[in-house]
């Protein structure tokens, strides 16, 4: 009898279901787990657990890369922790967007770090792991067929940008993971995927309403950052009839109907409409209510299942090499005229690298205390006293990057201004060199849903045992 069959005979038998607890493991791991939140969790008999592992947030250069964001000794910590606590009671685990971006090389890195575990730790289970590269192919026939639109303000996508992509991933929901555990997967590690459909795939499995399932999937994918004080601890979701309860497995985090119901709106445009690639969930009439100090009741969302699948996708491409230049100043004089000083040593930058620098670059300066974070339409009420200054430089290869921000350092240091009294000490670097060579600079060129005719095809299944 595999996983899944077992938790059939579990919760359905008599004909009805019996309350379904899923534990949310970690809000994305590699970051480290609170044990003694995990212990507790696994005190409460979970069903199955689930950790997320990844997200566009980063970034796009861990999509491109294909590197992690995580450190490997923290990941393989983490998942450690999580095999050995599924595999102690015997419930599946469920992980997806394996190794930050979930691309290929991500879920390749992310399986070995579970083989090699499985291997020193003399674990044994079924393991289904899930690709989520989408076929170029299919893309570029999907951009002449204008079955592809835009999320927010990115531009349309070519066959160009799907052609030059470093890599490009799609969103699998629920369809993928069930068809892994209907395979008899113990273990199921996916790469790019909704965070729901980590948590929402066995309960939907199983036959609980799904628009509850989504539900309590969206509010426990991050653990207990819906409770206050939020923090990473494991947080326990329940299924049980028309309602499920969000229970911290630390006791100093409380899941109130405002902290639960402020999570809902979480990375949502419209805060009452997830959707996903199979449909999606509404919570409009959704209600919160307070079990006791420490624990939520949460009712009423509805699933409309989708006329047409769509898949989400995100593709990063390589713009060039990254040089950072880093330093600080205090002297109201400066700080007054530094859009002017920036422009002018930007200026005098190009001409004096004209000779030795051979490909285009691009020179992003940032001022940190007037405009670093927000475009400001209007000056501040008051000069800060101090301000940071980052300037990036983007350059075809890391010498010319490095060229310019270098010259850029030395020509920013002794740039003169109106009202200048001395001719050195306006500027302070943090440390030496202040120039950081940042690596490779990627950028989102595809963040798109794309209309597709059949999920399955897009996220093939292996199995392997261990």
């Amino acid at each position: 009898m595999n996983a899944l069959e077992r938790l059939k005979a579990e919760l359905l038998a008599g004909g009805g279901r019996k309350p379904l607890r899923a534990l949310a493991a970690s809000g994305q791991l590699g970051y480290g787990i609170p044990e003694a939140a995990l212990t507790e969790g696994l005190k409460r008999k979970p069903h199955f657990i689930g950790c997320d592992m990844g997200s566009v947030d980063p970034g796009p250069y861990y999509l491109g890369s294909g590197q992690l964001a995580t450190s490997d000794a923290i990941t393989r910590s983490d998942l450690t922790k999580v095999l050995r606590a599924a595999r102690s009671i015997n419930v599946p685990l469920l992980l997806g967007t394996a190794g930050t971006a979930g691309a290929e090389p991500h879920l390749d890195t992310t399986l070995s770090m579970v083989r090699d575990i499985a291997r020193s730790e003399g674990l044994h289970f079924k393991l289904a792991s899930i690709r989520a590269d989408m076929p170029r192919d299919l893309l570029k026939a999907a951009v002449r067929a204008k079955r592809v639109r835009a999320l927010g303000a990115i531009a349309p996508l070519t066959e160009e940008e799907v052609d030059g992509a470093s890599h490009i991933v799609g969103q699998m929901g629920i369809e993928a993971f069930q068809r892994a555990l209907e395979a008899g997967a113990d273990v199921v590690i996916a790469g790019r995927a909704c965070d729901t459909a980590v948590f929402a795939a066995i309960p939907a499995a199983l036959g609980y309403p799904l628009g509850l399932a989504m539900h309590m999937a969206k509010i426990i994918e991050c653990c207990s950052i819906c409770t206050t004080p939020g923090g990473r601890d494991a947080l326990l979701g329940t299924l049980d009839g028309d309602s499920f309860i969000i229970d911290s497995m630390n006791p100093i985090r409380h899941a109130t109907p405002m902290s639960v119901a402020a999570h809902s709106l979480y990375e949502q445009g419209d805060p009452y409409r997830v959707h996903e690639p199979e449909g999606t969930l509404h919570t409009d009439d959704a209600r919160y209510e307070a079990v006791d100090e420490h624990r939520c009741r949460i009712s009423g969302a509805r699933w409309e299942p989708a006329q047409q699948f769509t898949v989400k996708i995100e593709g990063a491409t390589r713009v060039g090499e990254r040089a950072v230049l880093l330093a600080g100043c205090g002297d109201p004089r400066a700080i007054a005229a530094m859009p002017e000083i920036l422009a002018n040593v930007e200026k005098t930058v190009r001409e004096l690298v004209a000779g030795s620098v051979n490909g285009p670059f691009h020179v992003y300066p940032k001022i940190y205390g007037v405009n670093g974070v927000i475009e400001w339409p209007t000056a501040a009420p008051v000069q800060s006293r101090e301000v940071f200054v980052m300037v990036e430089v983007i350059a075809a290869t890391m010498e010319d990057a490095k060229s310019v921000a270098t010259v850029f350092k030395q020509y920013l240091l002794h740039n003169g201004f109106p009202g200048r009294i001395s001719t050195g000490g306006n500027l302070a670097f943090p440390f030496t060199p202040p120039e950081v060579m940042a690596g490779t600079a990627y950028r989102f060129s595809a963040y798109h849903v794309v209309e597709v005719d059949a999920l399955e095809p897009l996220f093939p299944v292996q199995l392997e045992d261990l």
